[in-house]
């Protein structure tokens, strides 16, 4: 494993996309969205930083069978709270093939929320299936397969506090 994001760096990211969401929601209470598993380290520390008053919801989605997408979100863990007419941040970990993303948006918009946003740790654009682009990035990243601070590797690894680019080799 080679160290790439220390979580000082971490943290860092937090509060520059935490100080982005406070002012452009000022007045406002957003729902921050957290989405299982992977983004529970990273929407805990964000939302640390937004000084606004905020709700918090969690959601888990799929829309893969095995290895391969389906095309088809399945909701394992729905929101709790109806988003008509409400602010939403969906909070991801990260965005490679934009697929899941994508759809999830189409979802939430048949659901009339007032505004739906993206905010990513991580973005790695150049695995891009679909056009989708979050609305708030972390950091952008090249093709590397990345693990710790809530990234995983067949649910290891999420409890480490850095990020760390893996090898098999």
């Amino acid at each position: 494993m080679r160290l790439l994001i220390t979580h000082e760096e971490i943290v860092d990211i937090c509060k520059r996309l935490g100080f982005e969401i406070t002012q452009n929601y000022k007045g406002k209470t957003p729902l921050v969205v957290c989405v299982l598993k992977g983004a529970c380290p990273f929407h805990s520390e964000l939302i640390k930083h937004i000084d606004l008053d905020l709700e918090v919801d969690y959601i888990q989605v799929s829309s893969y069978l095995g290895t391969e997408s389906t095309g088809v979100i399945n909701f394992k863990k729905d929101l709790e709270f109806d988003i008509a007419g409400r602010d939403i941040i969906i909070v991801e970990d990260i965005v490679d093939s934009g697929l899941t993303l994508s759809k999830l948006k189409l979802e939430l918009q048949k659901r009339k929320p007032s505004s739906l946003k993206f905010v990513s740790l991580l973005d790695k654009p150049s695995k891009r299936k679909v056009e989708f682009k979050p609305d708030y990035v972390g950091k952008t990243i090249d093709d590397l397969f990345v693990i710790g601070f809530g990234l995983d590797l067949d649910e290891k690894y999420r409890n480490l506090k850095d990020i760390y680019v893996f090898n098999q080799d």
